[in-house]
């Protein structure tokens, strides 16, 4: 395989990778196998520490800085009880990128940028993006409602260019990409990157059980739905038999439910009872979530491990963006980088030829 042209802008110069691209931190997705093997392809990896306790965290950043000397970033939940001591672990073992869920404090931001770690807070909305600019993030990622997870209703093609206009920053857009068509058209919007987590996750190096990969690729563009019956907030999920369960079930039998997955979250992350009251506590003051909701949002890393791990979609759910509908196919990174980036090239050369000067 021939090398890649190469695109130039504010991210790659920001973060030191060779392409605009990046692989979010996706909850039991994004790993050390995917993380090295998407800064291997050039773009920049991020790993997922949310559903990690401290101490896999710290083997995960191991385990990536032995696979490859390429950078990459740690995506860390702001409202954590430990995310200082996380910071610091990113710090200690030179992590060149912090990305965050939410919006992180600013004593954070700046604890990191003193240690020469680049900031890059995912977004959802034109005013928490010109917040985290004004304490001193260096990038933000933005999401539109296209996007899987938890996401909001204003569409990228829409939220990206307010971004773009609003802050002085660079803005990688997310939410809806899976090619170099999008990546090109995400140039135009004059944002600096794409961010992609559906199409990370639908590749050979991603360590999610084969036979969920092709549950994934046999869904369309109708395969996704929005509920907040999972934890209180939008999540854009697989429309699978479990989900639409989600739906019809009445309140008692959710939190029934609920009660016993976030118990088995407890003693999966070996948090004690303190610690968890603490975690819900600083959750519910960032996010301004009643206490109902919260105690969903419990439920939600149990749901997503039944189905991204374990491989039970009768027990578990599946985030994806409403791009799974395009995919059909599942590449390693390399490839995937390397077909986006020549595709880019492609398109931003032909749309320069139609101008006349």
């Amino acid at each position: 395989m021939s090398t890649p042209p190469m695109i130039r802008t504010a991210l790659t110069e920001l973060t030191g990778v060779d392409h605009p691209v990046v692989q979010t931190g996706m909850g039991w997705v994004a790993g050390a196998r995917l993380v090295s093997a998407t800064a291997n392809a050039g773009a920049l990896g991020i790993l997922a520490s949310a559903t990690m306790s401290y101490e896999e965290l710290e083997r995960a950043v191991v385990e990536v800085s032995e696979r490859t000397d390429r950078p990459f970033g740690v995506n860390l939940r702001s409202d954590a009880g430990d995310a200082a001591q996380r910071v610091d672990l990113l710090i200690r073992h030179g992590v060149k990128v912090a990305s965050f869920a939410l919006a992180p404090k600013r004593e954070l931001i700046e604890k990191l940028k003193e240690n020469d770690v680049t900031v890059i807070p995912s977004i959802g909305a034109v005013r928490h993006a010109e917040k985290v600019a004004s304490w001193g993030a260096d990038a933000v990622m933005v999401q539109g409602g296209e996007g899987g997870g938890h996401t909001g209703a204003v569409p990228t093609s829409i939220l990206v260019p307010q971004v773009v206009s609003a802050v002085d920053i660079p803005v990688i857009a997310a939410g809806g990409f899976h090619d170099g068509r999008g990546l090109a058209a995400a140039l135009a919007y004059g944002a600096a990157g794409i961010g992609m987590g559906t199409r990370f996750l639908l590749t050979s190096d991603s360590a999610v059980p084969d036979a969920i990969k092709q549950r994934y690729l046999g869904f369309g563009l109708d395969g996704t739905v929005v509920t907040t019956k999972a934890d209180g907030m939008p999540h854009r999920l697989l429309r699978t038999e479990f989900v639409e369960g989600l739906e019809t079930t009445g309140r008692i039998r959710r939190l029934a439910a609920t009660a016993r997955r976030s118990l088995a979250f407890k003693k999966m992350s070996g948090l004690s009872w303190p610690a968890l009251a603490k975690d819900a506590v600083s959750m519910r003051k960032a996010s301004g979530r009643r206490w109902s909701q919260m105690v969903l949002a419990a439920n939600t890393p149990m749901l997503l491990k039944a189905g991204l791990v374990e491989g039970d979609t009768r027990a578990g759910m599946l985030a994806a963006g409403q791009v799974v509908g395009l995919i059909d196919d599942l590449p390693s990174c390399e490839e995937l980088v390397d077909r986006i980036v020549r595709e880019a090239v492609e398109r931003l050369d032909a749309a320069a030829a139609t101008v006349i000067r």
